[in-house]
C-alpha cells in the first residue's frame, strides 16, 4: 500500500528525542508559557458564562465555583511561571537534564489539570437542575468546543500534553455532552418533534465534530513539527557559534605560537647570516687579490639577498595579520633591479632563458615599501619564468609624468582576454597552464596585487596569447636622495679605516668572532662579552669603549636592553645601541620610544661603518655635550640614547 498520499496530508511527528537537553528545555519553556496564558484567560470566560446562565434562570452556583477555581489557578500557575524563570536565570541554577526532571511533570499535571478544568465546564452545566432550550444547548457545546480546541492549540510545542487535552477536552464536548444531552430532543430527531419529525442536527454535529478532530490532530502534528524544526535550528545555530568560538580560540592561540615561532626562528636563522655578512666584510677589507673582488661581491650580494628574504617573510607574515605599518620611503630603483636579476640569473641560466634588466640612467627613486615592493618584483619575475619556454624576460623601469612604471615582460604563453579580469585572484590558474607541471598554485599574482593595494600603486599588465605578457607596477617617483654611483662605490669600495674602542655583548660565539674580525680589519680595538658579567669584568679591567652593541637575547636570561642601560652607566661618554634579529618583541619596541637605536640582525655593513664614522668623528669634549644634551649632527649621542 502506497503510504505516500496517507503521509502527505498526514504527516509523521517529528522525533524529538534527536534534541539536545536545551531543545527539550525550550519546548517546555514554550508550552508552559502558553499553558498560563490559556489558564489566565478562563475566570475572564467564566464571568459573563456565569450571568449568561443565571439569566437564563438556571442556578450560577457551578459555573462560579467554577470561576473561582479557575481565577485560584490562574494565580497559581502565574506564581509557577516566575519560579520557572528564576530557575532558568538563577546563576546556582540547575543543568538542563536536572531542569527537565524536575519540570517536566508539573507542566504535565499543570496540563492535564487544566483540561479536567475544561470538561468540568461541560459537566456542570449538564448536571444544574433545569432544562434549557436548545439552541442554548447547541451552543454551548460550539463554545466548549472552541475553548477546549483554542486551549489545546496552546500545547502544540508539546504534542504529548497536546494530545492529553485536546482528547481529554474534546472527548467530553464531542461525545460525554451530547450523550448526556439524549433528555432533551432525540439524536435522530429534531428538536420540537419528538416523535419522529425532522431528524436532529446533533446526527450532523457528530461526524462534523470527529472530522474537525482528524484535522486538528493534523494541524497539531505540522505545528509540533514545525517548533521541533525551529528549536532544532536554534540548537544548531547555538552549536555552531560554540564551534565557530572555539575555531576563533584556536585561531588566536595558533597566531600566538606562530608569531613565537617566528620571533624565535628569525633570532636563530639571522645569527649565521649576520656573523657571515661580517665575516665577508673582514676578508673584504683584507682582500690584496684583484682577481677575488668580484667572488666577495656576487658572495656578498648573496647574503643581503637571504636577509631581504628573511624581512620578506617576516613582513608577510605581519601582513596577513594586518600588524605591518605603512613605509613608503624613498627606495632606488637601479640596485633593486639589478639585485633581483642577479637573485634569478641562475635559474634562468638554467631554463635556457635570458634575463635582461634595462635600469634607468641616473637617479630613479620612488616611494614604496621596500620589502613589498621587492616581494612583487621577485613574484613577478618568477612568475614570468615559469610559463616562459623559450626567449627570455626584460626587467625595465621608465619614467611616466611624476611617475615611475616598472615593467617585467616576458614571451611566455600569454593570458587569453577572458582570464585577464580573474588573473590576479588567489588560487586562479588559466585553464591553459594546467598541463604545466610547474604552474604554482595561482598565489603569486595575488600577493603582488596585495602588496601595490597596501602601497597605494596600481597595476596591470598587457598580454598577447601565445607572444608574451608584460606585468607593470606604478608607484609615484621621489626626490633623489643618494646617487646610483655614490651607492655602488659605497658597497663596492673598501671602508676607510676608524680609531676608537667597541665593546659588543651577544651570546653566540660565531657571532662574537665575526664582530671581532671586521672590527679588527676597520682598525677598531674590540672586547666581546656574552653576558652582562663578562662585559663588566671587561669595564673593572680598564677598557673603556667609544661605542656599545648589546645583543637583547642572551642566554644567561639578562635582559640585553638592561644590559646596555648598566654599561651606559658606567660608561657615561660611550654611545650604545641594540642589536637582535626579532623585530616585535616588548623590550625592543620600548628601547625604541626611549629614543634607543636598534640595529636588525643582519647589521647591514654599510650602516654599521657609517653610524661609527659619526660616532668616532666627535671630540671628547663634543661627547660629553651630547651626554648633556642629547646628540648633534642628527646622531643623538645622551648617554642612554642612541641615533634617532
Amino acid at each position: 500500500m502506497d503510504t505516500s498520499f496517507w503521509r502527505r496530508w498526514f504527516p509523521r511527528p517529528l522525533d524529538g528525542g534527536e534534541l539536545g537537553d536545551r531543545g527539550h528545555v525550550r519546548m517546555l519553556e514554550l508550552t508552559h508559557q502558553r499553558l498560563v496564558l490559556s489558564i489566565c484567560a478562563m475566570p475572564l470566560l467564566g464571568a459573563p458564562l456565569t450571568m449568561w446562565f443565571q439569566g437564563l434562570g438556571r442556578n450560577p452556583l457551578g459555573l462560579g465555583l467554577w470561576t473561582a477555581l479557575y481565577t485560584v489557578a490562574a494565580l497559581a500557575v502565574w506564581q509557577q511561571s516566575r519560579r520557572l524563570r528564576h530557575s532558568r536565570v538563577a546563576p546556582q541554577g540547575q543543568d538542563d537534564a536536572q531542569w527537565l526532571a524536575q519540570w517536566r511533570p508539573r507542566v504535565r499535571a499543570t496540563s492535564l489539570i487544566h483540561a479536567l478544568g475544561l470538561a468540568a465546564l461541560g459537566a456542570i452545566v449538564v448536571a444544574t437542575p433545569g432544562r434549557a432550550h436548545y439552541d442554548f444547548i447547541l451552543l454551548l457545546h460550539v463554545t466548549l468546543a472552541v475553548v477546549i480546541v483554542g486551549n489545546a492549540t496552546f500545547q502544540l510545542p508539546s504534542v504529548g500534553m497536546f494530545l492529553r487535552m485536546y482528547g481529554l477536552g474534546w472527548g467530553v464536548a464531542t461525545v460525554v455532552l451530547p450523550v448526556a444531552l439524549m433528555q432533551w430532543p432525540s439524536l435522530m430527531h429534531g428538536p420540537g418533534d419528538a416523535g419522529g419529525g425532522a431528524a436532529s442536527p446533533w446526527r450532523f454535529i457528530i461526524p462534523v465534530s470527529l472530522l474537525l478532530l482528524i484535522a486538528l490532530y493534523r494541524h497539531a502534528v505540522v505545528a509540533n513539527n514545525f517548533f521541533v524544526q525551529q528549536v532544532r535550528l536554534e540548537e544548531e545555530g547555538l552549536h555552531l557559534a560554540r564551534q565557530a568560538s572555539l575555531a576563533h580560540e584556536k585561531a588566536e592561540a595558533a597566531l600566538v605560537d606562530k608569531n613565537l615561532f617566528l620571533r624565535t626562528a628569525s633570532h636563530d636563522l639571522r645569527q649565521p647570516v649576520h656573523a657571515m655578512g661580517f665575516q665577508i666584510e673582514a676578508i673584504r677589507q683584507r682582500n690584496q687579490d684583484p682577481a677575488l673582488t668580484p667572488a666577495l661581491e656576487d658572495l656578498r650580494r648573496s647574503v643581503q639577498s637571504v636577509h631581504l628574504m628573511f624581512n620578506a617573510l617576516l613582513d608577510l607574515s605581519r601582513m596577513e595579520n594586518r600588524a605591518l605599518p605603512e613605509r613608503l620611503v624613498p627606495v632606488a630603483l637601479p640596485p633593486l633591479l639589478c639585485d633581483i636579476a642577479q637573485l634569478f640569473r641562475e635559474e634562468a641560466a638554467g631554463l635556457g632563458l635570458a634575463l635582461r634588466v634595462r635600469a634607468p640612467t641616473g637617479g630613479a627613486t620612488v616611494l614604496a615599501d621596500p620589502v613589498l615592493l621587492r616581494q612583487s618584483l621577485v613574484n613577478l619575475v618568477h612568475n614570468g619564468l615559469r610559463y616562459t619556454g623559450r626567449g627570455g624576460l626584460l626587467l625595465a623601469a621608465r619614467r611616466r609624468g611624476t611617475d615611475w612604471c616598472i615593467e617585467v615582460w616576458d614571451t611566455g604563453l600569454g593570458v587569453a582576454p577572458e582570464d585577464h579580469a580573474r588573473i590576479y585572484e588567489p588560487f586562479y590558474r588559466p585553464a591553459h597552464t594546467a598541463p604545466l607541471h610547474h604552474a604554482g598554485h595561482g598565489l603569486g599574482l595575488a600577493v603582488v596585487a596585495r602588496c601595490a593595494e597596501l602601497m597605494g600603486a596600481a597595476h596591470g599588465m598587457r598580454s598577447r596569447p601565445g607572444r608574451g605578457s608584460c606585468f607593470w607596477l606604478r608607484l609615484t617617483a621621489a626626490p633623489d636622495t643618494l646617487p646610483d654611483d655614490a651607492t655602488e662605490a659605497m658597497e663596492t669600495t673598501p671602508f676607510r679605516p676608524l680609531a676608537g674602542r667597541c665593546l659588543v655583548v651577544d651570546d653566540d660565539p660565531h657571532v662574537l668572532r665575526a664582530w671581532s674580525s671586521m672590527m679588527a680589519s676597520w682598525g677598531l680595538e674590540t672586547r666581546t662579552a656574552s653576558d652582562a658579567a663578562a662585559a663588566l669584568a671587561a669595564l673593572d679591567a680598564g677598557f673603556v669603549p667609544d661605542a656599545i652593541f648589546c645583543d637583547q637575547r642572551l642566554r644567561s636570561g639578562d635582559s640585553g636592553f638592561d644590559v646596555l642601560l648598566a654599561l651606559l652607566e658606567r660608561c657615561p661618554r660611550a654611545r650604545g645601541a641594540m642589536v637582535s634579529g626579532e623585530r616585535d618583541a616588548p623590550e625592543l619596541a620600548a628601547a625604541q620610544a626611549q629614543g634607543y637605536l636598534v640595529l636588525s640582525k643582519p647589521v647591514d655593513v654599510v650602516t654599521l661603518h657609517t653610524l661609527l664614522v659619526q660616532w668616532l668623528a666627535l671630540q671628547p669634549e663634543d661627547r660629553a655635550m651630547g651626554a648633556d644634551h642629547g646628540g648633534t649632527g642628527g646622531i643623538a649621542a645622551h648617554t642612554r640614547s642612541t641615533p634617532a
